[in-house]
């Protein structure tokens, strides 16, 4: 349990709220509560997936951002063209470390950059025509290319450019697939429509491929991961418990995905998806159409490892089953090892999280395996059915935080105390100034992986050197430094 009490929580949420004007107030007050595990919807605590107030500093990205960075990017055969000024296709290399195997350049292209490059003449004039010249010239330069994406950046929306017909023509011209994907970055309010459209984008240009392909030869055991990026290598860690569990993982993406493997999903048995954010609108789709059930699964620490194991398991036979307990059987001294180790340098340790996607409520097993406590949670770009599945997770009278300000979430650690930070790239400088240890989990500060039982032995490793590091000792905040210098001045004096 946390060390603050509801009225605690509830009273440091009250101080917070007060720096702003009474409506800005009304609408924060809405995307802030106290968790509490006996609430069945999170609609009825705090609302999310609405427009971030002007003039506060918001951690969230665009539309172009999830389906560019996130869903399509990590695609390694294909090439993903950034349509629009160079500024958005400059940002968009592999920013996130989605690790991928292939020969850059030749048959993979996840880090390189490919971008209309926009000037002021194609605003006034419309890119269609150099849009359609630069798919050429790519299909010429990288001739191994499985096919293309083009990625609309906010002018392409508002000029009108006809990417849809673009990407017909030049299908047929260079004979691969060409996928338009209107993900315009002022589209909805956060990343999270650009999953959506992203995902629309497969269902209507890349899935219906191999409807009518029968040549693909299916196990009863085929599955595919979706919606794990291979950070640091996470969606590798992954498929190795699954194959070792005996069963056979057909597609996987995006990270290190193929466009084959993504038209070869709708013959699996079952779709496995860890970023229930942005791939649950495929995952429903495929169940729609093709009756392919879908899980969700969780591969942080070893308590939701094999909860998970076990729960894939239950959807096929008995050999599946007792494979699953013969992986978590074979893991268990080397897990327990790891909690040996780092479990009393951790233990009580208290840690606030602030990411995207699924880890504001994923990680926190993975904390409580090694004692410690998650006491604050929230999400960049989250629905309510996000919350609905973090509010069991969450302690009672911990921080729900939803798109939260710089400034809440600044003062929320500096009243809740927290050993640990998890956040992102934007918000590492601020607490590591403030002297507080912190871990940039959105692409685990250039380590990993996180996920499975090898993730989870890196996952401790990096926590304990993070929060056990004697560099902070070193570090005065400046607001502590102005006190201090305050108590000098009134000795010198006395």
């Amino acid at each position: 349990m946390s060390a603050m009490t509801r009225e605690e929580t509830e009273a440091l949420i009250q101080e917070v709220l007060e720096v702003y004007p009474e409506e800005a107030k009304k609408t924060r007050a809405k995307h802030l509560a106290v968790n509490d595990q006996s609430v069945e919807q999170s609609k009825k605590c705090i609302t999310s997936n609405k427009k971030s107030l002007p003039g506060v500093m918001t951690i969230r990205g665009c539309a172009y951002a999830g389906s560019r960075g996130v869903v399509w990017g990590p695609i390694k055969d294909m090439i993903h063209i950034s349509h629009g000024p160079v500024g958005c296709g400059q940002y968009s290399r592999a920013g996130r470390r989605n690790y991928y195997i292939g020969t850059t350049g030749v048959n993979t292209f996840v880090t390189m950059n490919f971008t209309s490059d926009f000037q002021e003449k194609d605003i006034v004039f419309g890119g269609d025509k150099k849009l359609n010249k630069l798919i050429g010239e790519i299909n010429e330069l990288f001739p191994l290319n499985k096919g293309v994406t083009v990625q609309s950046e906010c002018p392409i929306g508002l000029i009108g450019d006809d990417i849809e017909a673009v990407a017909k023509k030049t299908s047929m011209e260079i004979e691969k697939p060409v996928v338009p994907v209107r993900c315009e970055g002022f589209r909805g309010v956060s990343q999270s429509l650009g999953h959506h459209i992203a995902n629309d984008s497969i269902r209507d240009w890349v899935l219906p491929a191999r409807d009518e392909d029968n040549s693909f030869e299916t196990t009863p055991y085929d599955v595919s991961i979706i919606g794990d990026y291979n950070i640091g290598g996470d969606a590798w860690s992954s498929r190795t418990l699954l194959e070792e569990m005996g069963l056979r993982v057909v597609a996987q993406w995006s990270g290190d995905g193929t466009l084959s493997e993504i038209e070869l999903t709708p013959k699996v048995k079952l779709n496995l998806v860890h970023c229930y954010r942005s791939m649950n609108y495929i995952s429903r789709h495929m169940e729609e159409k093709y009756g392919i059930p879908w899980a969700e699964y969780n591969f942080f620490g070893p308590t939701k490892i094999a909860e998970s194991l076990r729960k894939i398991a239950s959807y096929f036979d008995d050999k599946i089953k007792e494979g699953a307990e013969k992986v978590i059987e074979k893991y268990t001294a080397e897990y327990e090892a790891v909690i040996a180790k780092y479990r009393p340098r951790l233990e009580g340790k208290r840690v606030m999280l602030f990411v995207g996607g699924l880890r504001p409520r994923h990680t926190i097993g993975a904390y409580e395996d090694l004692g410690m406590e998650v006491v604050g949670t929230g999400y960049e770009f989250g629905h309510n059915d996000d919350y609905d599945r973090t509010i069991k997770e969450m302690g009672n009278s911990t921080l729900l935080y939803d798109d939260v300000t710089g400034y809440e979430f600044e003062e929320f650690v500096k009243k809740v105390k927290p050993d640990l930070i998890g956040s992102g790239i934007k918000e590492k400088y601020i607490f590591q100034k403030m002297g507080i240890p912190f871990r940039q989990m959105h692409s685990w500060d250039y380590s990993g992986p996180y996920h499975g039982y090898d993730g989870f032995a890196i996952f401790a490793r990096d926590m304990d050197m993070t929060l056990n590091n004697p560099c902070w000792d070193a570090i005065t905040p400046p607001w502590k430094k102005a006190a201090e210098e305050g108590q000098a001045e009134v000795a010198v004096g006395t």
